[in-house]
């Protein structure tokens, strides 16, 4: 037999079943919370036409995009001149399909072909599985699931104001504490690069200021004078950059900033008025930031955008969005607005792990195990797991006639809390013997006195 090894693509992971069952420990909570909230689940394929999803993400976005390629003999359109210009040149000529970067864009796409069947404004969720060509590191991989919702249909703010309800609502029940949803708006930065006059540089600065986090003030402002930034403009980006205060001073400070070089922003409006709604829905708003620095790299983001990053953990943000306007006017369907948000459940799933946040019941699938003495125990044992299955309890039986010592020692290293011991006494008199694994205590029952008595 080979020794060698089956190794993963990078970036990639197996999920075994103790993991499968805390990850569905967060699915069960997050996906509970949309439907909570009225949205309904839908699903779509794992790849997209490549013209679907060039040109929503950014140029950096663009990079991240995997193409799949054509079948068959995929070289067949490509020219010598082709691979002269370069893979941007010969790239769509051997690939006219890639894996989805996210699920806000191929949803988009869902609306634009079933825009017409749709009862607006329209409120759905995903949970599926997405790819980028990114460089993994610690919670960042190539493939990773997404937790999506998203409105569309609608210009109301009730819906930014009930995306920060449902993050918080989620938090709860996962039991996380310390965290920071930063709320912004691209309004307000795109009357920012008014204000300094880099209309035509825009989508450089926001993706330049989206790094301070990871790169801090002083880099962003050596790359924006790289990028042709002139001092000034650094200068005016460095104060606007280190506005304070509270979440009302920050806004006011901004009025106060626009209307001394008379320019207008719907961005500071539609701010106060989410965190108006908030007051209305009962919220305290402990753990909202307003944050001017917030950018969100992503190109289609119009109005709102939200960042959520718990505090004094290693991973990064952990669920973010916004309001988007335009993502399915290139789609053929024009003047409908969205609002979505996502939550990265991989990076979650590290917040718990390393807070020590999973509860000990996430991780049982089984309750019981029925072990037994010999073949006519074995079958009794199938009548037994039948009526425990039909009131809802988990049921195994130990498949095979071994000492009942290996039976148990099964049972405790698979976390099995309970078993059901099986003679020929139990055979005869149907009283059975329960042992509780933990405290190694064990009791003589009826059959329907186990079930109401594993029940409690």
């Amino acid at each position: 037999m080979s020794n060698k090894k089956v190794g993963l693509p990078k970036g990639t992971r197996d999920f075994g079943p103790k993991v499968m069952a805390k990850r569905n420990y967060i699915f069960e909570i997050i996906k509970n919370t949309f439907q909570k909230f009225g949205f309904s689940q839908i699903e779509t394929p794992a790849m997209e036409n490549i013209e679907t999803l060039t040109g929503k993400y950014g140029d950096e976005g663009d990079q991240l995009l995997y193409k799949v390629l054509n079948t068959g003999d995929f070289l067949k359109d490509v020219e010598p001149k082709d691979l002269e210009d370069g893979y941007k040149k010969t790239s769509h000529k051997v690939a006219s399909k890639g894996l989805k970067y996210d699920l806000t864009v191929p949803f988009s796409r869902y609306v634009a072909s079933n825009y017409g069947q749709l009862v607006l404004p329209f409120k759905r969720f995903q949970i599926q599985p997405v790819w980028r060509a990114d460089r993994p590191q610690k919670g960042r991989y190539r493939e990773f699931y997404q937790c999506d919702a998203d409105v569309v249909g609608s210009n109301s703010l009730l819906y930014e104001a009930e995306v920060i309800l449902m993050i918080q609502e989620v938090f709860e029940k996962l039991q996380i504490k310390d965290y920071t949803i930063k709320l912004n708006n691209r309004k307000i930065l795109s009357a920012f690069a008014e204000l300094i006059q880099c209309q035509d540089k825009e989508n450089q600065l926001f993706v330049i200021i989206d790094k301070l986090d990871k790169i801090g003030l002083e880099k962003v402002i050596d790359e924006l004078a790289t990028k042709g930034f002139s001092n000034a403009q650094c200068e005016q980006i460095k104060d606007f950059l280190t506005i304070s205060g509270t979440n009302d001073e920050k806004l006011t400070k901004l009025e106060s900033l626009f209307a001394q070089h008379n320019v207008t922003t719907q961005g500071i409006e539609e701010s106060v008025a989410i965190i108006d709604l908030l007051k209305e829905y009962e919220y305290s708003g402990d753990e909202l930031e307003f944050d001017v620095t917030l950018a969100r790299g992503l190109s289609y983001y119009t109005g709102a955008i939200f960042e959520v990053k718990v505090n004094n953990v290693s991973i990064g943000s952990v669920s973010g969005g916004g309001r988007y306007d335009n993502l399915t006017k290139t789609m053929g369907l024009d003047n409908v607005s969205g609002i979505g948000f996502s939550f990265g459940i991989d990076r979650i799933y590290d917040v718990l792990e390393e807070l020590k946040l999973f509860p000990v019941e996430s991780l049982k699938t089984t309750q019981v195990l029925i072990a037994h003495f010999d073949k006519e125990c074995l079958h009794y044992s199938c009548s037994i797991a039948t009526a425990l299955r039909k009131e809802g309890i988990s049921t195994e039986v130990y498949p095979d006639n071994v000492k009942i010592t290996k039976q148990f020692k099964y049972a405790d290293k698979k976390g099995i809390p309970l078993v059901i011991v099986i003679g020929s006494d139990e055979v005869q008199t149907q009283a059975l013997v329960l042992k509780t694994l933990a405290t190694g205590e064990q009791e003589k029952l009826s059959l329907n006195d186990l079930i109401k008595k594993i029940k409690e």
